[in-house]
């Protein structure tokens, strides 16, 4: 058995990191990737970069660390309103002053893309991690995305497990797939945010993907995926957001979760 923690879009929020690094601990995973955005909307961005450095986590860039990594004043979100994008481009400005060159070297240096292989019995299965899609790192898959749209992404990036972060709300979707005379389920999984959660639930949050010898595409069930939350001191980061030049409505963000 394989248990595999995946963990994303932190954005700079040291006390929740802090906490996920002591839930994760305890559960004693055989491997953590961090699927990316480890700075913007707060005030830790070196510290966070450290922590993950200090750990030799492997780790894809998001496409906040993208745009900070080569100084850029787009982070590549999409907002919604004025106010957002506004409070988005002092978010990105502060993140390019308060970051360190030695920080903004590793943020460049990060990979797109992981991909991982499994030989566990006759057949293959492709663990593949992103930060939006294959295809673009600021695209967003959502939940509603339409089921022949999401599986023909998967197709084309030969993923039979997709794991990504981004839009930083969690879900599990199984996908059928006709392939020759047996049907093949794929998996499709956004593993939530550890810093900045948007699914009205202000604790973070990220995956334990847990494979078996019999894990396969052509068994759904062989295939686990658990969402774990876990509390941390969220007034203690928003209070900092409230201190510090960034907007308060970012503050506001995380103690909703939203």
């Amino acid at each position: 058995m394989s248990k595999i923690a995946l963990f994303s879009d932190i954005h700079a929020n040291l006390p929740a990191l802090e906490a996920f690094f002591a839930d994760v601990d305890s559960r004693k995973p055989d491997f953590i990737y961090c699927l990316g955005d480890l700075v913007g909307y707060n005030i830790w961005p070196n510290e966070v970069i450290d922590e993950i450095r200090r750990r030799n986590i492997p780790t894809i860039a998001g496409n906040y660390d993208f745009g900070v990594g080569r100084e850029s004043s787009d982070c590549g979100c999409a907002y919604k309103t004025e106010e957002e994008k506004a409070n988005g481009a002092i978010s990105i400005s502060f993140t390019n002053e308060t970051i360190k060159p030695e920080q903004r070297r590793y943020l460049r240096t990060l990979p797109a893309h992981i991909r991982v292989e499994y030989q566990l019995n006759s057949h293959k299965l492709n663990l593949l991690l992103v930060h939006g899609s294959p295809r673009r790192v600021n695209e967003y898959l959502f939940e509603d995305r339409e089921e022949k749209s999401l599986l023909r992404l998967m197709q084309n990036a030969n993923a039979d497990i997709l794991c990504f972060g981004h839009t930083h709300k969690p879900y599990h979707r199984i996908l059928r797939s006709g392939e020759g005379e047996k049907d093949c389920f794929r998996h499709a999984v956004n593993i939530g945010s550890v810093g900045k959660p948007k699914d009205g639930d202000n604790r973070g949050g990220y995956v334990m993907l847990t494979l078996v010898e019999s894990s396969s595409v052509l068994d759904k069930d062989s295939i686990q995926v658990e969402f774990i939350r876990f509390k941390y001191d969220y007034e203690k980061a928003a209070r900092a957001i409230e201190d510090s030049a960034l907007p308060n409505a970012f503050a506001d963000n995380l103690r909703k979760g939203c």
